[in-house]
């Protein structure tokens, strides 16, 4: 990516995401607040209107291009508003608030040459099974509990649906995007948290946190890693209408953008995408988000920000697959000591490792990247194992008890920063 097409960004929402060739960590730029694109809102309707019937009703009376149409997640729609019908599509009786439908990008930085999303070439050959040093540091191949049972929805640019490490593993797939028809991944990064959450014990590539559970690619960014709150509602919404179908239990949310939480699932503030998460916890599914690159407060950022609702992830620096500090140091901080990108605040639940991970790729490859994009699917893999251990455990259980079980300040890693006083994961118990 150019700067001069990062610049032109920058008053985006930016994704957490890392797609370069190498070790590399996406990190979102200091921003402006969040622009909605010109004319694109989501309508949340009150209680008792019919999504499809209000979005029938409401396109007609107010001249509106209606887009994807809400029922499980939300109660709504996307839709184009024309200039001057704005004012009047919120006064509407059948109208609870409209929510600006803001952009989304993905920024990275690269540490090698090449476009983010070629970074890694086409593997046909798999290369013999090695443990990445994540899945070594939280101890997660210690545990016999392998999450069997679990689905563990994707919401991000979808996963190689073909890849051999991974392939197993997907039970369902859905896309959010305009002009493609399935959750096959174009980007990459879907298919990197992917292969961290449940990539096969089957001899080749790499072993994930829950090798048994099951995925959902849900493909809410295009090939770029470019979307909208509007088509990640849209698989939020899936989520829920599917849960029950393919035993979802858990999300995994590697983005984020500016924003905050009214600590009312959006209600106060007029937030749908805070109401959406919401409905996805009380249908009883734990959502893993990453608290963001920025080394900022997750106060400002969303859905980090959304401690209601979610389990906010921050990343820790690991070299050797060992605690204790005594590997040597990586672009992003020294062995076992919190990633000098991450963001931090009392929103944060727990860290784990996020700096050079090896996981699945695109193509049938692998690739190693950074970012607390690369911490959250431990968390999310690790949120599996203990609900295949604790069927029906509620998300704030499965928080507590994963925030329990980490390692603590002092027990083998250090915050030179000062800024983390979170746990890291350690999956062994689960």
């Amino acid at each position: 990516m150019s700067t001069q097409r990062s610049l032109s960004i920058a008053a985006r929402i930016a994704i957490v995401l890392a797609v370069a060739a190498g070790p590399a960590v996406a990190v979102m730029t200091k921003a402006a607040p969040p622009q909605a694109p010109a004319g694109k809102y989501i309508v949340v309707l009150k209680d008792g209107t019919d999504a499809d019937d209000g979005a029938r009703d409401l396109g007609s009376r107010h001249g509106l291009a209606v887009g994807q149409v809400y029922h499980a997640a939300l109660n709504g729609f996307a839709a184009e508003v024309p200039e001057g019908k704005l004012a009047a599509l919120k006064a509407d009786p059948s109208v609870a608030y409209v929510s600006e439908d803001r952009e989304v990008e993905a920024l990275d930085r690269p540490e090698g040459a090449g476009k983010p999303n070629s970074s890694a070439p086409t593997q046909p050959t798999q290369p013999a099974q090695t443990t990445p040093t994540g899945i070594a540091r939280i101890l997660a191949s210690a545990n016999a509990n392998k999450g069997a049972g679990v689905t563990v929805a994707v919401v991000d640019t979808g996963i190689d649906l073909t890849h051999p490490d991974l392939a197993a593993n997907i039970v369902a797939n859905k896309s959010c995007i305009t002009g493609r028809k399935n959750g096959s991944d174009d980007n990459g990064h879907g298919t990197h948290v992917a292969g961290t959450i449940a990539a096969l014990d089957n001899a080749i590539g790499v072993i994930g946190v829950a090798p048994q559970a099951h995925l959902a690619a849900v493909k809410v960014l295009n090939s770029q890693g470019s979307g909208s709150w509007s088509s990640i509602i849209c698989g939020l919404d899936w989520v829920v209408a599917n849960k029950a179908a393919y035993g979802i239990g858990v999300v995994n949310m590697s983005l984020g953008g500016s924003g905050s939480s009214d600590g009312d699932c959006g209600n106060t503030n007029g937030d749908a995408l805070h109401q959406a998460l919401c409905r996805v916890r009380d249908a009883g599914v734990v959502v893993a988000v990453a608290a963001g690159n920025e080394n900022a407060d997750t106060a400002t950022k969303v859905p980090a920000a959304y401690d209601d609702a979610v389990i906010t992830v921050s990343a820790l620096a690991d070299s050797d697959g060992l605690s204790g500090g005594a590997g040597s140091a990586l672009n992003y901080g020294a062995d076992d000591t919190f990633a000098t990108f991450s963001n931090f605040g009392s929103e944060v639940d727990i860290a784990a490792p996020g700096v050079s991970i090896l996981s699945t790729w695109k193509g049938s490859a692998y690739n190693t990247i950074s970012g607390t994009s690369m911490a959250t699917p431990h968390v999310a893999g690790a949120a599996a194992l203990y609900l295949a251990s604790h069927p029906g455990a509620t998300w704030t259980a499965v928080r507590d008890a994963l925030s329990a079980a980490g390692e603590l300040l002092g027990a083998g890693h250090t915050d030179p920063s000062g800024l983390h006083p979170e746990n890291v994961l350690q999956a062994n118990g689960l």
